[in-house]
């Protein structure tokens, strides 16, 4: 490993990031010693290494998956459940609709976890030996509908039929979530963020789906 850099300085080469993950936003986190990754609405990240995934959720809601023989682990960060048909209203489930992945990438929770799980098993994790916590799906935004309760049911229902093991959750409520997860043990902490200056990711939050709907698809803590 390279000599440590300053807290928040980009890090290059300090850890072997798995091939994929070189866009991401990596730094050294002098509190926890560790090199930490920042995952946005829309993106996931898989490690084998003793680092530390974060993000911040609200109506959103965030996956970890953790193979726990193999330690590796990964997390999601998905706002909406998935795409409708507009003129049936029931899932797209045909082919060419989930085929062309780039550019929605992990936008609907339905790529997001087929994403992050695939980018498990390529790194050597094994189905049976994983185990899923979830965080997130807040009532953030009170003038719009509930997207986190749809979110929220949606990945109860994808462990469900995918038969995946939960072994921890903290979802709905009112407050926005930030959630820390280690890759290498399946620890996570969270914490609810009651401040009023939290807003913010409210804001956030309503300028991301505005963007979603715009755009064309193409190509205190608690330890869980």
């Amino acid at each position: 490993m390279s000599a440590v850099v300053a807290a928040g300085v980009p890090v290059s080469g300090l850890d072997t990031v798995l091939p994929g993950f070189e866009h991401l936003r990596r730094f050294w986190d002098p509190a926890l010693n560790c090199v930490s990754v920042k995952v946005l609405p829309g993106e996931f990240y898989v490690s084998t290494q003793a680092e530390m995934i974060s993000t911040v959720l609200g109506s959103c809601v965030a996956a970890c998956i953790f193979d726990r023989r193999r330690r590796i682990g990964g997390m999601n960060h998905f706002m909406l459940p998935e795409p409708l048909n507009e003129r049936t209203g029931a899932r797209a489930g045909e082919p060419d609709a989930w085929t062309a992945t780039v550019g929605r990438a992990t936008r609907y929770g339905i790529d997001a976890m087929e994403h992050l799980l695939n980018a498990i098993f390529k790194a050597g994790g094994q189905r049976a030996d994983l185990e899923v916590k979830i965080f997130g799906g807040g009532r953030v935004l009170a003038q719009m509908t509930d997207v986190g309760r749809r979110n929220i049911e949606f990945v109860q229902r994808y462990i469900a039929t995918e038969r995946l093991n939960l072994s921890a959750s903290d979802l709905g409520d009112v407050y926005p979530r930030q959630v820390q997860f280690f890759p290498a043990t399946g620890k996570a902490r969270v914490r609810l963020l009651r401040r009023r200056n939290d807003v913010v990711l409210v804001d956030d939050e309503r300028q991301y789906l505005k963007r979603l709907a715009m755009s064309p698809i193409t190509g205190e803590v608690e330890l869980f």
